[in-house]
């Protein structure tokens, strides 16, 4: 995948499995595999070993990968498809690449 149409802290809307209409913020982006971490959904329950960060250790319980398809970016508090604007100078050289909310064609960052 080349440039990802999800960023870092974007509010995104879950379209599709079991935690669907779920929104929450992202956390982090894999963009090698496709995958976005989305706080507060997709909670997964992870059994640790006793370590010097956790010395009790035991039963944990935070957010596991979505797939990228699956999430929707919010922009104004509506689910919106994202596409790109390329601006260029005038020898035709790419200045600047925004993402732009398809429903508004609004400028989102």
């Amino acid at each position: 995948m080349s440039t990802s149409k999800i960023k870092k802290g974007d509010m995104v809307k879950v379209i599709a499995g079991g935690e669907i209409n779920k929104e929450g913020k992202v956390l982090s982006v894999d963009t090698k595999n496709g995958k976005v971490v989305v706080e507060g959904v997709n909670k997964a329950i992870h059994h640790e070993k006793p370590s010097a960060k956790n010395p009790n250790g035991g039963i944990v319980e935070r957010e596991a990968a979505l797939d990228i398809s699956n999430v929707m970016l919010l922009h104004n508090g509506q689910p919106t498809k994202v596409g790109f604007k390329v601006e260029k100078d005038e020898n035709g050289k790419v200045v600047k690449k925004n993402r732009i909310a398809k429903k508004t064609g609004e400028v989102i960052d």
